[in-house]
């Protein structure tokens, strides 16, 4: 019968032929991205180690109980160490010992952080040549409402920040030190409502390494517990949220510039420029 031929494998399917210069080039590419992968692999595994190595030096030199969080933040790495010269170190270590909170977290960032011709693996005696130092505290609620004999106290930024270019925080998103909203139960002064109270932080004229608590009254509406306070109680609640915390030392001594508010975090930062550090001035006290 006059149908149509059966259908075969591959039928009408043309094979584009490869030249041998296009196949060298196809193996070259494939070659240079190996290489380009290897690289950037290797990079990042030599700063990796040097981040194990910052830490460990940090925990021994700064007698810390754990090692700390480390970064080198340095793409790619291999040319700074090679230099001598970060760009930016950032030293984070939680929990850290305090006598007067029990414990607190401490923070660095590191910015144009010079070696002094020392090796690129930072040991803990390393004098480090630091061209901008933020240095922060930070007081959780939890540790902080058990110095104020309030264990369920909450701290939160102020409900209104002030209109500024940064918004009312700092470039660490810290906020002002005016108006934090405080909450807790404050049975010290015989009232067993949770309240919200106004709180405006700030360091002692007197002494920069002690923090003062000092509230400006009772907040009530929406986001607060909205408890009003009778007017004979109204002196003695606001007394227990009014303290001063002592010995509370910035790493490497740095003195403090700012204190507010960050999540449920009082933190206090201080910010200077061309110092040089050693890793053992991380722990203040």
């Amino acid at each position: 019968m006059g149908g149509r031929p059966p259908l075969r494998d591959n039928v009408g399917v043309r094979k584009v032929p490869i030249t041998v210069p296009a196949k060298i080039a196809v193996a070259a590419a494939v070659a240079a991205a190996v290489l380009v992968i290897g690289a950037v692999g290797t990079d990042y595994g030599i700063s990796i180690y040097a981040e194990y190595r910052l830490s460990c030096s940090v925990r021994t030199a700064a007698h810390l109980r754990s090692d700390p969080f480390v970064a080198i933040v340095a793409f790619p790495f291999l040319p700074q160490a090679v230099r001598g010269h970060y760009d930016e170190l950032e030293i984070k270590a939680n929990a850290v010992d305090q006598a007067v909170l029990g414990t607190a977290s401490l923070e660095a960032t590191m910015h144009s952080v010079d070696l002094n011709h020392a090796p690129w693996l930072i040991g803990p005696d390393t004098k480090l040549a630091v061209g901008e130092l933020e240095s922060r505290i930070l007081i959780d609620s939890l540790h902080l409402g058990r110095y104020l004999s309030m264990s369920d106290l909450m701290v939160e930024a102020p409900t209104r920040e002030i209109s500024d270019a940064t918004g009312g925080t700092t470039g660490s998103g810290i906020s002002d030190s005016h108006g934090l909203v405080f909450t807790g139960t404050p049975r010290a002064a015989g009232f067993d409502h949770r309240v919200t109270v106004s709180v405006d932080i700030a360091i002692a004229p007197d002494d920069q390494a002690t923090l003062v608590l000092t509230p400006t009254g009772i907040l009530t509406g929406p986001d607060t517990a909205n408890r009003s306070v009778p007017a004979d109680r109204r002196d003695a609640v606001l007394r227990a949220f009014t303290a001063r915390l002592p010995r509370q030392r910035l790493p490497f001594g740095v003195a403090p510039t700012a204190a507010g508010a960050r999540g449920s975090d009082v933190i206090i930062e201080g910010v200077t420029r061309g110092v040089t550090v050693t890793l053992e001035q991380f722990k203040q006290s």
